[in-house]
């Protein structure tokens, strides 16, 4: 089962093959922000804003929301101020904004939706009047390799402050498309597209399958008017004072109800139990607030070999909430020394016995994961993520050797968790709790006690291919970025 699939069921119902288009606007509709207002305020904090780049943002923000004036001619005037500038800062701030901000805008339902679209063969593009800039990173993290967008004029590396044809929006945004699908022999009339505003109203017309993403006002009436579908995501966009409380209630409940197993131990309870009392309780109210629904895939291969090193693919700052409730018991930690001295998750994972590690300075690499090896003789299993650190784009980094050496020096199996999409719950370097549907794969079980020391290296590889294999990336995907 997929995450998000009453968004996705009528696609995968629906007809096969590349002459079938999913188009997609950008601003509002994959991202639940703007990315001019991103692209504005990264310039703002980096010092790089004039009284005319403020004129331009006020111009262009007048003329889209509040439908004052031509709002392809503030396109133009805004363009014309870029005169000079250098295409490759340009493209370097694009590429920072997207992956700082908007990579942790993009609606989940959405990218499960465009992930509908590419197992149907569909011919995926990204239709909208922002720049490429402003599109590319995105689209290229969302598999998407056709960009129709408002372009700009590039000379000898420098903008010339014209732009390449007209901007990409209203009707020119349907002649686009309709240009692209003849190139193509794709049928509009088979076709589907995803907006957020009304001046996007022809080209959903134009189309056999229209859908209006959480419509404003006017394009809500046209739609209910012609009969489109229309959709409703709070998943993105702007963060209200229920996420916010949610969020502080899971971060600040773990202490007190890791505290709310003393009195067990008072009552004669071990350690351990009082330890695995607190854990499930704190999971599973946390994963409620947090509206968190976890889709997991052969649960039982959690079960079936314990002691085990449980390994995991680092997305996001919940994974710790995700296997921890996964796990449920008889399970510690093993993270970065920093994470130690970090409110609230410290102190929670030094009470559960967790294993803090000096990546830096390890030393000896035995004798730095003799507590792991320790608790895995007594019964307890270990749980780490082999990357190290978490990614920024949901991508596999490499992986590092030391579960593998664990698990081979206390002759334990490695039991792969594979985590899809945990970044939808939290963003990177967002501290704001999403609702979200997050899927989980438990592979087999894989015996480590006849593995060679030497083979501990080509092991720890294969390993790592499984899970890219099971994620659907390759290897020149894969991120190493450090956070």
């Amino acid at each position: 089962m997929e995450p998000y699939e009453h968004f996705t069921r009528d696609i995968a119902a629906g007809m096969r093959g590349k002459t079938t288009g999913a188009f997609f606007d950008f601003d509002g509709t994959i991202i639940g922000t703007h990315s001019v207002k991103d692209m504005f305020l990264e310039k703002f904090r980096s010092g790089d804003v004039s009284g005319q780049d403020i004129f331009d943002l006020g111009d262009l923000v007048s003329k889209y929301l509040l439908r004052f004036g031509d709002f392809e001619e503030a396109i133009a005037a805004a363009v014309r101020n870029l005169e000079g500038r250098s295409e490759r800062k340009l493209a370097a701030l694009g590429e920072k904004v997207s992956q700082e901000h908007l990579a942790a805008e993009v609606f989940p339902e959405i990218r499960a939706i465009i992930k509908a679209h590419q197992r149907q063969g569909h011919t995926v593009a990204i239709v909208s009047s922002a720049t490429r800039y402003q599109i590319e990173w995105v689209a290229r993290s969302l598999g998407i390799d056709h960009i129709l967008c408002t372009e700009l004029e590039i000379r000898d590396g420098r903008l010339t402050g014209e732009l390449v044809g007209q901007a990409c929006y209203g009707e020119n945004k349907l002649e686009a498309v309709r240009e692209f699908a003849k190139q193509r022999r794709i049928s509009l009339k088979k076709s589907y597209f995803y907006a957020n505003g009304a001046e996007d109203a022809a080209l959903l017309d134009a189309v056999g399958h229209p859908i209006a993403v959480n419509p404003d006002g006017k394009l809500a009436s046209i739609a209910r008017h012609n009969g489109w579908r229309d959709i409703h995501l709070e998943s993105r966009g702007p963060i209200g004072v229920g996420d916010v409380v949610r969020s502080l209630i899971i971060y600040g409940s773990a202490l007190p109800f890791l505290a709310a197993g003393l009195p067990f131990r008072a009552l004669g309870a071990s350690e351990r139990d009082a330890t695995n009392f607190s854990v499930s309780a704190w999971t599973s109210v946390a994963s409620a607030i947090g509206r968190l629904k976890l889709i997991v895939e052969h649960e039982e291969n959690l079960w079936s070999h314990r002691p085990a090193v449980f390994i995991f693919n680092h997305q996001s700052a919940i994974d710790m909430l995700i296997t921890a409730k996964l796990l449920r018991e008889d399970v510690i930690g093993v993270a970065k020394k920093e994470v130690k001295y970090q409110l609230p998750m410290g102190p929670a994972l030094t009470y559960t016995g967790a294993v803090f590690i000096d990546r830096e300075h390890t030393g000896d690499p035995q004798r730095a994961l003799q507590p792991a090896v320790d608790a895995l003789h007594s019964g307890r299993s270990v749980v780490i993520a082999p990357e190290g650190t978490r990614s920024r784009d949901g991508r596999l980094g490499q992986f590092k050797n030391g579960a593998f050496h664990l698990a081979k020096q206390a002759g334990v199996p490695i039991v792969p968790i594979v985590i899809h999409n945990a970044q939808d719950a939290l963003p990177y370097k967002s501290l704001i709790v999403r609702p979200a549907e997050v899927r989980v794969l438990a592979l087999e079980a894989i015996r480590t006690d006849d593995w060679m020391p030497s083979e501990i290296e080509s092991k720890t590889r294969e390993v790592r291919q499984l899970y890219l294999d099971t994620l659907g990336q390759t290897d020149e995907q894969a991120s190493a970025i450090v956070a």
